[in-house]
């Protein structure tokens, strides 16, 4: 497992009964996590310090219950990349931590590369590996569906002074949008694609993850360089084994391409603990 152990903005400090006490900056959440089996807290007294829980609702859903105020956004920090966090409505904040062992990859990739670079970034949400990848000096297209989401990238990208740096925002369906760019003969030396497990597109397109996956690396194929440096599946799918995003790439990346294939679970650790809460699967192709 690749554990995100650099992180000094954020920690897990317990984890119990389905929750994780987590730090972000200087405020304390509580949110649920299927993976969390156990009913040992390690810290009980540290769960007092919670500014905010979400709880679920029985008939789905949730809502956050604030025990102090809370600001509507604020920043945190991961090496020289900052983004902006709030409290969506389905208990995410905007950020999936673990995601920072891909941008350390994806930033030594990019960096010793020593050539321009330009990085396809599919289902791109906030907008962390478009960061990540700006940073390391890379043009980014940046792809997802949702207004609000690219709305929140480009306060990341800001955030992060990098809003001089060459990034194209696109909201469509991420088939649709690759689809169109196969037509206009553009191409891109990486990929990145961190699709959800259903969802819809900007028109009312169904995406459902086992169905589509495959279809979507295939016509990715159509849209890379002559020279790709890496292609990155990441994935939160509930019951898909890393092995088979490896199994795709390697079908598709090395037929036509001379490179390495690597994938396995990402994962975060516990404060002042041996314990590590899986937190998704990962599958790469780089070049050699």
């Amino acid at each position: 497992m690749n554990i995100a152990n650099n992180w000094k903005d954020y920690e897990i400090l317990d984890m119990s009964n389905g929750e994780k006490l987590e730090k972000w900056g200087k405020y304390v959440l509580v949110r649920p996590d299927p993976q969390i089996i156990w009913n040992k807290k390690t810290y009980e007294s540290k769960w007092k310090e919670a500014n905010a829980v979400y709880n679920r609702s029985k008939t789905g859903g949730g809502s956050w219950n604030y025990k102090t105020k809370l600001p509507d956004a604020w920043k945190i920090k991961y090496k020289e990349l900052t983004f902006n966090i709030k409290l969506m409505g389905f208990k995410h904040t905007g950020l999936f931590p673990e995601q920072a062992v891909n941008w350390d990859w994806m930033i030594e990739k990019i960096k010793n590369a020593k050539r321009d670079i330009k990085v396809l970034n599919l289902f791109a949400y906030t907008g962390g590996a478009s960061v990540a990848c700006l940073y390391a000096g890379a043009s980014v297209c940046h792809v997802d569906s949702s207004k609000g989401m690219v709305a929140w990238a480009k306060e990341n990208v800001v955030a992060s002074n990098l809003q001089d740096r060459p990034i194209r925002y696109i909201i469509d369906d991420v088939v649709k949008f690759v689809e169109r760019e196969i037509r206009r003969g553009n191409t891109y030396d990486a990929i990145i694609m961190d699709p959800p497990s259903y969802g819809r597109g900007s028109k009312g397109e169904v995406w459902q993850f086992e169905d589509s996956i495959n279809n979507l690396v295939e016509l990715c194929m159509k849209v890379l360089s002559d020279k790709p440096l890496f292609f990155l599946i990441n994935s939160y799918t509930t019951g898909i084994s890393s092995t088979v995003l490896s199994n795709i790439l390697r079908l598709n990346m090395n037929n036509n391409y001379k490179g390495k294939i690597t994938s396995g679970e990402i994962g975060l650790p516990m404060n002042n603990s041996e314990l590590v809460l899986p937190c998704g699967i990962y599958g790469r192709w780089e070049s050699i």
